[in-house]
């Protein structure tokens, strides 16, 4: 009977499948045997594609006479500085005692195309090959991936999609790096003048470049515009809060050009016009004309897939997407989350029916052990695959990334901010398992000599998720991204700091309750506003990821969004070259 024969993307991560399968063998320069199995690894990439001169020396010097560069089959070489390790698992590959092939390395697009790869440059025959395809690197749920191991026929689909987007990006940077380096670069040289300038083009990098050009403009061409708001400070069980005015039906100034939408003038003696007729009339009161109380929820979010994890650590901890990467991967390396690479936000049905598991397994780390007892305790997790946290829809290669409950241990030595990207993982995690946070809305409006003016207070009723999301208490304090609508456009809506601390008064929130329609409370003055509006923000590293995963929006057209999928490459470059 022949050997089996495991192949891991990494060194570490090969050392993981040796442990798991009590591989205790012979140690030799790349791999590592025993009786049974082999275990060895490739160390990222092996094999890359060929640069143009492979083909035809003729294309080492660039010229336009030789675009566009469109070979009808490709060259692929070893990468020099781990050719050693290439000879290795070529030889292992090619060994008459093995027979099966585990391939081993990441459950994931790029992972099938590192092993496609070598198994095409070493021009492996007559094997039987099993892809291996794991959400962890727990122990469990690698036995489990060797277990289950499909045929890698079956991934013939992802493999292909690999090498075409692959194809896809060695064309577009050789073709139009070439190009308009030929274009333009003698025009940019002289400007900035330096001997030469290469333009480098890439998929991703020219767009992310064109995003980044586009919303400066934007900022650029931006033109600040004042607005002048009025703000009434009424009484009431001397407690006083802040009033906004807004232009409503039958307001002297209902529709007026002078309006900056309507709750601003564009011009500041129009604001000290309406106060001044307000003034008027002793004593200044005004009537309480609508009080309305609402019940509102906010539900726990989504987990988190790589884009989303990289965002919040961008803005919670001032790190770069890869550096966020990084560690994440480190993490899963080490057993303590899933897979990273995805884009999935929920979990599958498989996982929701054990998830019980990686809860158990958070009961161990200190910082939300008393979380993770109560989850159990109360059962809240049996449901959850009813709820919108597991779709398998939404799932395309790996499920949300999300704590394994494995693997504590490893975390003595983890940096202190590896330990932070991890604790943000748990809470998102067990926030899931929480109810609603619940809030009171109180919505008041009133009435003085025709005009009317707004107040509202927002207070947290019923902590739910907040108590383990770690989001501050107070129902004024919003999360991130609400904090980040409000900014949008500061025309909307401004919150005065005497109404922020007003809702965390529990006495003014007990007066609210009292209040009436029909009440009729003092005003003590009015006071201008002033503001403007604001350009749109640049990128940071955080919302540039976000706003690449959601880069085909930024296309308004459907059609020209399906179409540019789908164009004829060489009739683009074509055309360029006209």
């Amino acid at each position: 009977m022949g050997k089996s024969l495991y192949i891991a993307e990494k060194p570490s991560v090969a050392q993981q499948f040796a442990a798991a399968l009590k591989i205790a063998g012979r140690r030799a320069d790349g791999y590592i045997e025993s009786e049974k199995e082999i275990v060895t690894w490739c160390v990222g990439h092996l094999i890359t594609m060929s640069y143009p001169e492979a083909y035809n020396p003729v294309y080492k010097r660039w010229s336009l006479h030789t675009l566009p560069f469109l070979p009808k089959e490709f060259k692929y070489q070893v990468i020099e500085n781990v050719s050693k390790q290439f000879q290795i698992v070529k030889t292992l590959l090619n060994r008459e005692d093995v027979e099966v092939i585990y391939i081993c390395t990441d459950s994931g697009r790029e992972g099938e195309y590192i092993y496609r790869l070598v198994a095409q440059m070493s021009g492996v025959t007559g094997k039987s090959h099993k892809r291996v395809w794991i959400d962890s690197q727990t122990e469990e749920e690698i036995l489990r991936g060797i277990q289950n191991a499909k045929d890698w026929k079956d991934y013939d689909n992802l493999a292909a999609s690999a090498y075409l987007r692959a194809r896809e990006d060695y064309l577009m940077g050789i073709n139009f790096s070439r190009l308009l380096t030929l274009k333009y670069g003698p025009y940019i040289s002289r400007y900035m003048k330096t001997e030469r300038t290469v333009l480098s083009v890439g998929r991703v990098m020219t767009c992310v470049l064109g995003m980044v050009v586009r919303r400066e403009r934007e900022i650029r061409d931006f033109v600040k515009t004042p607005f002048y708001r009025v703000i009434g400070n009424f009484q009431s069980d001397d407690m006083n809060f802040d009033g906004e005015w807004r232009s409503v039906e039958g307001s002297r100034y209902f529709q007026s050009p002078y309006l900056y939408k309507e709750n601003g003038f564009k011009e500041k003696r129009y604001a000290e016009e309406l106060i001044k007729a307000l003034q008027k009339k002793e004593p200044m009161t005004g009537v309480l004309i609508k009080m309305e109380k609402k019940r509102e929820t906010k539900n726990p979010p989504l987990l988190y897939n790589l884009a989303e994890l990289q965002n919040d650590c961008s803005k919670s901890f001032k790190i770069s997407p890869d550096e966020t990467l990084r560690i994440v991967q480190d993490l899963y390396e080490k057993k303590l989350v899933t897979y990273p690479r995805t884009d999935a936000r929920v979990l599958s049905t498989a996982v929701a029916k054990e998830i019980y598991k990686n809860i158990g397994g958070l009961k161990n780390y200190g910082p939300v052990q008393t979380y993770a007892a109560e989850i159990l305790t109360q059962g809240s997790y049996k449901n959850i695959s009813k709820t919108r946290y597991v779709n398998d829809k939404q799932i395309t290669d790996h499920y949300a990334i999300i704590p394994t409950g494995q693997g504590l241990h490893a975390m003595r030595g983890l940096p202190p901010l590896a330990l932070k990207v991890y604790e943000k993982i748990v809470r998102r995690f067990l926030s899931i398992f929480y109810p609603a946070a619940v809030y009171q809305r109180y919505i008041l409006e009133l009435e003085m000599e025709r005009e009317h003016f707004f107040a509202s207070f927002r207070v947290l009723k019923e902590q739910g998720y907040l108590k383990i999301a770690g989001v501050p208490r107070s129902g004024m304090q919003k999360a991130d991204s609400e904090k980040e609508d409000l900014k949008k456009d500061s025309s909307e809506k401004e919150e005065s700091e005497l109404n922020r601390k007003n809702q965390e008064n529990p006495a003014f929130i007990a007066m609210l309750d009292t209040l009436k329609k029909g009440s009729v409370l003092p005003v003590s003055g009015f006071v201008i506003k002033e503001g403007e509006t604001s350009p749109p923000k640049r990128y940071s590293s955080g919302s540039m990821i976000l706003a690449m995963e959601n880069a085909g929006q930024l296309i308004e057209d459907e059609d020209v969004r399906i179409k540019a999928c789908l164009r004829n490459f060489s009739r683009i470059i074509n055309a360029l070259l006209l």
